[in-house]
């Protein structure tokens, strides 16, 4: 269902096509470029954390490589980050751990992207599921997201 959900989605983008099922699982950074064929950080992970507001989610899509920097997530959100417990996940964002994507979430699920993404031609977010993914350019990740806001909130490896 979460497939069908994203997939929904980026149909009103005219993206739905573009969708990639993968054979292997893409649960993860490491798995997902395996199967895609691409540098683990070109994977546009979807993170979850607990937004400001009981029973609402703050999604932030930084590539594969980036890690959490916590400061920065405190100064940008007024609030310590959070992630979500396995139980909360689907039920806030949509999507069940492993396939949380930046798309068709509910209205209590707010979407932000990571600059930590724009070193690269093109990025590979998943589509709802542990094995599906679309190839995007960042100016076509924010359409496709519907105007979601740029954030920087991620440290690059040294």
């Amino acid at each position: 269902m979460s497939l069908e959900i994203a997939r929904a989605h980026l149909a009103a983008h005219g993206r739905a096509e573009d969708i990639i099922l993968t054979a292997e699982s893409s649960a993860t950074v490491e798995l997902a470029a395996a199967a895609l064929g691409v540098e683990p950080a070109r994977i546009a992970k979807t993170l979850s954390f607990r937004g400001p507001e009981p029973d609402t989610a703050i999604l932030v899509v930084m590539a594969g490589d980036a890690r959490l920097d916590n400061a920065a997530f405190k100064r940008e959100f007024g609030l310590k980050a959070s992630m979500l417990k396995g139980d909360d996940v689907e039920r806030l964002t949509g999507h069940a751990p492993g396939g949380v994507c930046p798309f068709g979430n509910p209205d209590s699920a707010t979407v932000h992207l990571d600059t930590s993404m724009r070193r690269f031609p093109s990025v590979f977010p998943a589509c709802g599921t542990g094995n599906s993914a679309i190839e995007l350019t960042c100016e076509e990740l924010e359409k496709v997201t519907d105007g979601a806001p740029w954030v920087t909130v991620s440290k690059l490896p040294e």
